[in-house]
């Protein structure tokens, strides 16, 4: 059954599983309509519309026609397209324009659920769009009731706090997902896990809906052959059972710093080395394994971790 939440600055109810159109711009026009066609069946609502090309527009403005009024969709104004389809971005306020414009038409709607600026993710990024004039003429579309709802899209927490100050957020998109929340913060979540945190609770106090990206690392996370947790992401896995550790050895955050440095993340290498307590730590009591659901022989796994920093090194 979906799960359906109320947007906090608005009336819509919107799925807590979307979709976006990152990846299937390859696919053929009557494919795509079919994609989206089906999501809406099974209850998605909400969907986001910077796509990895523009061919994603005209067979999804197809699929939402007959249930407009119920299907809630994001643009972004930054995101671009050159002549031959393929996706950019840009702070030119007359190339977002002109991009938006075609975007309403190819979609066959004259207006958009939310509007976001995108990808502000250094100071410069939020002066830019300020002094091009680009939020003044999402401002505008707003007040006119071309936009609907004002949002943005970000990965660094330091950034996505000026842009709240702004006060007319409606919803924010940012990075997070189970593999990657790295204490450092890396080119998969810049700032701290605190920060991020910090960042999520203050939404939330000032009433601004979260849109989550990349939860699944693009499908990483989904399947066992290229998860770093060697297997398939589901509801009912969780990677803290072990704790507490006798000798003060957090399992899950040494097992995710391995499996990153065996798929050639030399930054998580570098975190497991800043780790008060690491993995040769362990005493062999055999704590771990016991209370492991996934049955795991964490015991034997702390040796190979060990093993494997300590070779690297």
């Amino acid at each position: 059954m979906k799960e359906y939440r109320k947007l906090p600055h608005g009336d819509e109810r919107i799925c807590t599983l979307g979709l976006g159109m990152g990846g299937i711009q390859n696919a053929p026009a009557d494919e795509i309509r079919a994609v989206i066609e089906k999501a809406i069946a099974n209850g998605i609502n909400f969907f986001d519309l910077c796509a990895g090309g523009k061919s994603v527009y005209e067979p999804f403005g197809k699929a939402i026609a007959p249930c407009r009024d119920r299907v809630f969709f994001r643009l972004h104004f930054g995101a671009v397209y050159n002549e031959n389809g393929e996706y950019g971005w840009s702070r030119n306020l007359q190339t977002i324009r002109q991009t938006f414009l075609w975007e309403l038409e190819a979609l066959g709607t004259d207006y958009v659920d939310f509007g976001f600026l995108h990808c502000v993710d250094e100071e410069s990024d939020f002066d830019e769009i300020r002094k091009n004039e680009i939020l003044d003429y999402v401002k505008d579309l707003h007040e006119r009731g071309i936009v609907r709802h004002i949002g943005f899209s970000s990965h660094t927490p330091s950034v996505a706090h000026k842009v709240l100050d702004t006060g007319m957020i409606d919803m924010m998109m940012f990075s997070l997902n189970p593999a990657y929340n790295l204490e450092c913060g890396d080119e998969y979540g810049i700032g701290t896990a605190n920060e991020r945190a910090a960042l999520l609770r203050r939404a939330q106090t000032k009433g601004v809906g979260v849109s989550v990206m990349k939860p699944f690392h693009g499908g990483q996370l989904l399947s066992a052959k290229t998860s770093p947790f060697r297997q398939a992401l589901t509801k009912n896995q969780y990677i803290r059972y072990c704790q507490p550790c006798p000798a003060g050895i957090d399992i899950g955050i040494v097992n995710k710093y391995y499996d990153l440095s065996l798929a050639g993340d030399r930054m998580a290498h570098d975190h497991y080395g800043k780790l008060t307590v690491r993995a040769d730590a362990c005493l062999g009591c055999g704590h771990c394994d016991r209370r492991c659901p996934l049955r795991v022989h964490q015991q034997s796994r702390m040796k190979e971790i060990a093993a494997y920093f300590n070779k690297e090194n």
